[in-house]
């Protein structure tokens, strides 16, 4: 199926993030009625009760389905899971409300971890002390101590994420909706904002769904 009428959807719990042939737009999970659509869609969904609303719907395909689940943990994410299945060798970072580190090593998952999200770690700071209420410094030179508070909290932050990560000495692949930001503490890092529609373009591939 050429890209230009394939329709993909990547389902959160706010929104519905579509990518039709190039064209990226957004739908909010509390509006929209997937209904409308009459084309074929292939999605991927962390939100439970939109699950249940699109299992009726026979032109949506659940990509879900066709990944093998028993490559990875009970509980994992589809979406970090298919962003797994993108690559052969690498650390992915997605960078959103919660920080996801997944390592494919070989095309086999070896394991990853859960970081808190930017706004999540800075809101922590403001929590323990209105003198902490700091956006975080990604320019930060992480080579050097810290001498004022928004470097302090954003060296804290900052630099166990960057040692944990560079410590596999692998390629590095960013994603979501900070990895721009993070790019700048992970410099040699590849950003693939679309990481997730070229997975399940090559789950539908290998699946022959299409």
């Amino acid at each position: 199926m050429e890209d230009s009428i394939m329709l993909l959807c990547d389902i959160g719990n706010s929104s519905y993030h579509f990518l039709d042939g190039e064209y990226e737009y957004k739908e909010s999970v509390s509006s929209f009625n997937p209904q409308n659509i009459t084309k074929k869609v292939y999605y991927i969904s962390v939100n439970a009760a939109v699950n249940k609303k699109l299992s009726d719907l026979k032109n949506w395909i659940n990509l879900a389905e066709y990944v093998e689940s028993s490559n990875y943990y009970d509980t994992m994410g589809i979406d970090r899971i298919v962003a797994c299945e993108a690559i052969d060798n690498g650390v992915v970072i997605d960078a959103g409300s919660a920080i996801t580190v997944d390592i494919v090593q070989d095309g086999v998952f070896k394991g990853g971890f859960i970081y808190p999200g930017k706004v999540a770690m800075q809101n922590t700071y403001a929590n323990i002390s209105s003198a902490l209420h700091y956006s975080f410094n990604f320019e930060l030179n992480l080579d050097k101590m810290p001498k004022n508070s928004q470097d302090a909290i954003s060296y804290g932050y900052l630099k166990t994420l960057f040692c944990e990560v560079s410590s596999y000495n692998m390629e590095i692949i960013l994603t979501g909706g900070d990895a721009l930001e993070f790019q700048k503490v992970f410099k040699e890092a590849r950003v693939d904002e679309k990481l997730i529609f070229n997975a399940m373009k090559k789950i539908i591939q290998k699946a022959d769904i299409c």
